[in-house]
């Protein structure tokens, strides 16, 4: 009976997310009939001109957002299945050593050194893998063979906070009329700018990182019921702990230089996959992988449709997701084992 409904819920979750790639792009303050998109991607097909200028519109603005969105919820929510399993916590998210943090301030010194928008994505990628680099050498440098998890989970709240200290320290002394406004924003997380060539800095991190997360779904199924059995069972815990945390690292590194801060969807998608499919990764995967898609691409959709003016997806997010945290503690009790 469970496995029937699960392949229901998969099916539902994958129409989802081609019904979002392929009809979220006639949303916008442009309508676009259904002709005129079909007109539109036959020119494109044919290589034909498009003299409505949809065809335009389409591939230069709508395509590459919502593709964005798409690739940086499946990010995310691979991120935090990942880290909710090696961890052993459903609490945690992607930014939990320091990723985020790391990467907002890379950000914003980039804005501060009036770099172009290729040196603030660079800047603020390196800056997200070089905090989460810093928590792992704190904890292994602590480290006495006990209790691993939880000394990388206190080194990330260290770097996030001296992340987060140095950001408040550079936002203290940014330009007020240019340079602070410009870092405000970006830290709410935004999408709207993103274009065909940002998708191609973003796309390598993160297929790299879902590869390495999906070819050791084994050894992260046998680590999220603990270190000591995994050993007893042949997993090198170690080197797992480094490669998830790198993939993890580099896609949530990846998002957040291209799109800015986009919180709880990493923490929401992998307990509402888990209420859906169960706790074996090898189907909360896939699972948080096609939600995150969908959940973000709808959530960008509706930013940038609905509001006379468009409103930061980051702060869409957590109207979302916060309600429904609220809804898993109270009603989802057997989704988190």
């Amino acid at each position: 009976m469970k496995k029937p409904r699960e392949k229901l819920y998969f099916s539902l979750a994958l129409l989802s997310l081609l019904s979002a790639l392929f009809f979220l792009p006639l949303a916008g303050k442009i309508p676009v009939s259904f002709s005129q998109y079909f007109n539109a991607l036959r020119a494109w097909v044919l290589s034909k001109p498009d003299p409505s200028g949809i065809l335009d519109i389409l591939i230069e603005i709508r395509f590459p957002r919502v593709v964005a969105s798409i690739l940086a919820g499946m990010a995310l929510a691979a991120a935090g299945t990942a880290y909710q399993a090696i961890f052993c916590n459903p609490m945690v998210s992607p930014d939990l050593l320091g990723a985020s943090a790391g990467a907002a301030f890379g950000a914003a010194l980039a804005i501060v050194m009036s770099l172009s928008i290729t040196g603030l994505q660079l800047m603020s990628f390196l800056f997200g893998l070089l905090a989460v680099a810093l928590a792992y050498f704190i904890a292994s440098r602590a480290d006495r063979g006990q209790k691993t998890a939880l000394i990388l989970i206190l080194s990330g709240m260290v770097v996030s906070s001296i992340a987060n200290a140095a950001m408040s320290l550079i936002k203290y002394t940014a330009d007020t009329n240019t340079q602070l406004p410009e870092i405000t924003f970006w830290l709410m997380g935004n999408i709207a700018p993103v274009n065909k060539s940002d998708i191609g800095f973003m796309l390598p991190p993160v297929l790299l990182g879902i590869i390495v997360v999906f070819l050791f779904r084994w050894q992260i199924n046998v680590m999220s019921f603990g270190e000591e059995e995994a050993a007893t069972l042949g997993v090198n815990t170690k080197l797992v702990r480094i490669l998830v945390i790198s993939a993890a690292t580099l896609m949530t590194s990846a998002t957040v230089s291209v799109c800015g801060q986009i919180g709880w969807l990493g923490l929401i998608v992998p307990h509402l996959s888990r209420m859906l499919v169960g706790a074996d990764i090898r189907k909360t995967l896939p699972m948080s992988l096609l939600l995150g898609g969908t959940f973000l691409a709808l959530t960008d959709t509706f930013s940038r449709t609905v509001p006379e003016a468009e409103i930061p997806i980051g702060i869409l997010t957590a109207f979302a997701g916060a309600p429904f945290f609220i809804f898993l503690l109270l009603k989802g009790k057997k989704g988190w084992n």
